[in-house]
């Protein structure tokens, strides 16, 4: 039986209040051959005092002090210092199941390179879990057990942080921490998408993902909703857009002009379609907003849909099913 040598990778910054919750899960892994690459990313609180009391009774946790600025800063100091054949993530705020590291690496001994090993995520809160996010873990979870995660890439990140586990050689060819693109675990995910590393299936909730209101994906510039369409077009354009075929723009919401401005800005000619009567007609951007009707008149296209309406999204599907049009290929969801 292998037992390779897993690398965790964990910034942390003023995490007091959890962060020895989460060391204490990861010392309880069934899987022992592992290493923690620990980075304080200038905390102000006592968190760096809690994780030097457990690198001091475990020489398999390393802490650092991060030289830069920020997570990915941090992730690339952590990962310097890795010496691990299989590399993952955690956030120094949540809770591993027991057995994470043990079916995550099973799975990519199994499988073998160029796959991304993934696992079940479980919100919770002390307050209690809103509906979006619950939604979330729904939508991100079903995907998961059926390995298709990449299928809904352009609407959110598929493969979060706290989720994978991937072979080092192949996070080191998809450029491991090297870009200086927010979010970052959102971009990372696209660049496994790029590579084509297959998403191995999975039954098995390893990680337990803790929500409150100072969590960095509700409080930082960077998970803000301008930051998300900006990540969606830059991967669009390299790796999908059909310049052959003609781009439609589906609605004239905040995000649907944010994706106009930016094709606009790039030179990039679009139709615009939405099914807004006080909007059809208009002149927006210098762009006449035209009836959702001229789908079926436009020739060859390939269409942004930005309407975020879960029911308009499931009747959009089932037209575009009609049409013969498949996803990614004829038409994305940018939310």
């Amino acid at each position: 039986m292998q037992h390779p040598l897993i690398s965790i990778l964990i910034p942390f910054k003023n995490t007091e209040a959890y962060i020895k919750a989460c060391l204490v899960s990861i010392l309880n892994q069934t899987y022992t051959n592992w290493e923690l690459l620990i980075v304080d990313d200038s905390s102000t609180d006592s968190s760096s005092n809690i994780v030097e009391t457990f690198a001091k009774n475990d020489e398999r946790i390393v802490l650092l002090k991060n030289q830069g600025t920020g997570i990915i800063d941090a992730l690339r100091l952590a990962f310097k210092h890795s010496k691990g054949t299989y590399i993952t993530r955690m956030d120094s705020d949540d809770i591993m199941y027991p057995n994470k590291l043990e079916v995550l690496v099973n799975n990519l001994l199994e499988h073998g390179k160029q796959h991304v090993a993934l696992g079940l995520v479980n919100y919770f809160s002390e307050t209690g879990i809103k509906e979006g996010y619950k939604n979330y873990e729904i939508w991100l979870n079903n995907l998961t057990k059926m390995g298709n995660n990449y299928s809904e890439i352009y609407k959110e990140c598929v493969i979060p942080s706290p989720s994978w586990m991937i072979h080092r050689n192949d996070l080191i060819a998809c450029g491991a921490f090297e870009p200086d693109r927010y979010p970052e675990d959102y971009d990372l995910a696209f660049r496994f998408y790029k590579h084509r590393y297959k998403c191995i299936p999975s039954h098995d909730i390893i990680h337990d993902w803790r929500d409150y209101s100072s969590r960095t994906s509700r409080t930082h510039e960077h998970y803000a909703e301008n930051h998300f369409i900006d990540i969606k077009l830059h991967y669009f354009l390299e790796l999908d857009y059909n310049p052959k075929k003609t781009l439609v723009v589906w609605g004239a919401g905040n995000k649907g002009k944010t994706v106009a401005k930016t094709l606009i800005k790039k030179e990039i000619p679009f139709e615009w379609i939405c099914d807004n009567p006080n909007k059809i007609g208009r002149d927006i951007y210098g762009n006449i907003l035209k009836p959702f009707s001229t789908l079926k008149s436009i020739k060859n296209p390939q269409s942004i849909i930005t309407v975020a309406n879960k029911e308009a999204q499931i009747e959009i599907k089932d037209y575009m099913n009609t049409l013969g049009m498949k996803n990614i290929y004829d038409y994305i969801f940018f939310c």
